[in-house]
């Protein structure tokens, strides 16, 4: 049966940037959420200090509860060697940190859709710079899980592989037993896409999962589809939502899943309207689990 965990969605700029809230203090929040796990961020500003990664992961056990993933962004689609090589390497810090936290999945990405790049030369230097992290991370124990993902906050372009047929094809170079998608419904909305016929095409490849809900301000999904093939800047007219109210169709997700044998963690990335949304949300997908599994 697949297990929870939650994401601080509503601090990151307190945990990430400002300091103005300390892990502690979500650890503690957190704690009360009827979830199994925490999973954690490489960029919470507490992490720099690499002798107190221990003290987080006793805090969290605990609270009776795991670190199971990782979530960090790595930008393997530089056309400067010399630049990947520095984004092999901090990769490897971060499946160093999951190892150290007890963590199972540590998640990669394509990188940045640069201009210049081609889609083959773009899916080539992702899939090379990836499997030269691949025997790091099976020395550990540790899954590299890759997001259909939309845009990390700190990049110029959005996603390389942000589309499906970039990102199944990157998904197909890879063919190794600590290698898997971590499944974001809400992102395929991001590139203007149906989630559940990306779904289809990787649900067997599926180790983790990031739920998730968007819901329309304004205008259909055919209109976000028509703005600029997709999103540049977070769409305008999408915004988060507590899980269950958006657009995503969590029966058809969990029985496509279920289909797969799927039983991996599913990481909740919302709250971003406070601890009772993300309580909310909590209930909804255990009630989900408990009727698919």
């Amino acid at each position: 049966m697949p297990k929870l965990a939650a994401f601080p969605k509503a601090y990151m700029q307190a945990l990430c940037k400002d300091g103005t809230m300390k892990l502690e203090e979500w650890i503690n929040l957190a704690s009360e959420l009827d979830v199994q796990g925490l999973e954690w961020y490489a960029g919470f500003l507490e992490m720099k200090d690499k002798a107190r990664w221990t003290d987080f992961r006793k805090m969290v056990e605990d609270k009776g509860k795991v670190i199971p993933m990782m979530c960090c962004s790595p930008d393997f689609t530089h056309p400067d060697a010399s630049f990947r090589e520095k984004e092999i390497e901090k990769q490897k810090y971060w499946i160093e940190m999951t190892y150290a936290l007890g963590g199972q999945y540590c998640r990669v990405l394509s990188g940045q859709r640069r201009p210049e790049l081609s889609i083959d030369e773009g899916v080539n230097l992702a899939a090379d710079s990836i499997m030269a992290c691949l025997p790091f991370a099976e020395e550990r124990g540790i899954t590299l899980i890759i997001e259909n993902h939309y845009k990390d906050d700190f990049w110029e372009y959005p996603e390389f592989a942000q589309k499906m047929d970039v990102f199944c094809k990157l998904v197909d170079k890879i063919d190794h037993p600590n290698f898997g998608v971590n499944y974001d419904p809400s992102n395929t909305f991001l590139a203007g896409e149906d989630p559940l016929e990306l779904l289809k095409r990787v649900s067997h490849r599926v180790v983790t999962m990031h739920a998730s809900d968007r819901y329309l301000k304004y205008g259909s999904i055919e209109d976000l589809r028509n703005e600029e093939g997709g999103a540049v800047g977070y769409a305008k007219r999408l915004s988060h939502g507590e899980i269950g109210k958006g657009l995503n169709d969590y029966d058809a997700i969990f029985s496509e899943l279920k289909s797969k044998g799927f039983d991996g963690w599913i990481s909740i990335e919302d709250g971003v309207d406070g601890m009772d949304q993300l309580e909310r949300s909590v209930n909804f997908l255990k009630a989900k689990i408990a009727k698919y599994w």
